[in-house]
C-alpha cells in the first residue's frame, strides 16, 4: 500500500521533497514521469540533478516509489518496475 503522500504526488503530477545534496538539506521539485516497460508503464519520481545513491534509496523506502536522477534510479527494497504498473 502506497503512503498517503505518494498517493498525493500521483495525482498532482510533482512533489517538492527535501534532499540532502552537496551536504546541504535542500528543496527539489520531482516530477512524475511514466518509463514504459515489456509489462506496462510504470512512475517514477524524476529530478534532473545528481542526488546521492543512497538518498535516493531513502526516498524509495519513504515513499515506496522508484526515485531517479541523473546518476541512476532506485526502487524499494524488495520491489521491481513490474510492482509498479497501474499506478
Amino acid at each position: 500500500m502506497l503512503p498517503k503522500i505518494s498517493k498525493v504526488a500521483l495525482k498532482a503530477g510533482k512533489i517538492d521533497i527535501k534532499v540532502m545534496r552537496s551536504g546541504t538539506l535542500q528543496f527539489q521539485e520531482f516530477v512524475i514521469k511514466r518509463i514504459p516497460s515489456p509489462v506496462g508503464a510504470y512512475p517514477v519520481l524524476s529530478v534532473d540533478k545528481f542526488i546521492d545513491m543512497s538518498e535516493l534509496l531513502r526516498l524509495a523506502e519513504e515513499y515506496q516509489l522508484p526515485v531517479s536522477a541523473k546518476n541512476g534510479t532506485a526502487f524499494p527494497k524488495g520491489k521491481i518496475s513490474k510492482d509498479f504498473v497501474g499506478l
